[in-house]
């Protein structure tokens, strides 16, 4: 069974409750907040998986808080799925302009929010290692808040994309990922890659990694994987 945290954040204790059964069946854990300043601090102190988050909220409503987790460096990579009633349709389309996953409009069915959960978990894989500032291999490291790595403690120069690639398989040393899953988890706000444009960026990573371009292993016929040489 699952052991994903998610972090609901909605006023109405009814749904919190629905949407909480539903989801511990499934064996995921569960913590909830009813304001939206405290949905971000939850977020932060819980780092879930996933947040489920209702737009129409006392204080601050969903999309300032929307906003806020996906502006914050700690925060920014969970996915959301936003919560919402019909007439707040265009509210919705913001969200995910925003950076929101998801939505599942009001009134709906726990099934129906049972396979939003998993199709987003299953896009966005759990990283064990999501929030680690210091990846260090042999002779590489990488640091996301600096947002440098080295090389036997040479610097390498890496784009935004090919940094993003190269943590991502890092984060989980020995996890095949697709080409398609690479993509889901790396590519960002306006920019456009396609399927195969992940091989280019695969194969600049690793000329610049020069001794180490080893540790990025290609699995025919899927995808990729890093290979952990602690």
């Amino acid at each position: 069974m699952s052991r994903s945290r998610i972090v609901i954040i909605e006023d109405e204790p009814d749904i919190v409750e629905i949407i909480s059964y539903n989801l511990k069946r499934e064996g995921y854990q569960v913590s909830s907040a009813g304001r939206g300043d405290e949905g971000i601090n939850l977020v932060r102190n819980k780092a879930p998986e996933l947040v489920i988050l209702d737009l129409m909220l006392p204080g601050m409503d969903g999309l300032c808080v929307c906003r806020q987790l996906k502006s914050d460096p700690l925060t920014k990579d969970i996915p959301i799925i936003i919560v919402s009633a019909k007439e707040e349709e265009s509210d919705v389309v913001i969200g995910l302009g925003l950076g929101a996953d998801d939505y599942v409009a009001k009134p709906f069915s726990p099934r129906e929010l049972l396979a939003r959960v998993k199709a987003v978990l299953r896009r966005s894989p759990v990283r064990e290692e999501l929030n680690a500032e210091r990846i260090s291999i042999g002779d590489l490291v990488i640091d996301s808040v600096r947002h440098e790595v080295r090389v036997a403690n040479q610097l390498v120069k890496l784009t935004a994309t090919e940094f993003k690639i190269l943590y991502q398989l890092a984060s989980q040393p020995g996890r095949a990922f697709s080409r398609e899953q690479l993509l889901n988890r790396v590519v960002g706000e306006g920019v456009i890659v396609v399927d195969r444009n992940i091989d280019v960026h695969i194969r600049s990573v690793r000329k610049k990694l020069g001794s180490c371009q080893h540790m990025i292993q290609t699995i025919r016929g899927i995808g990729y994987r890093f290979v952990d040489e602690r």
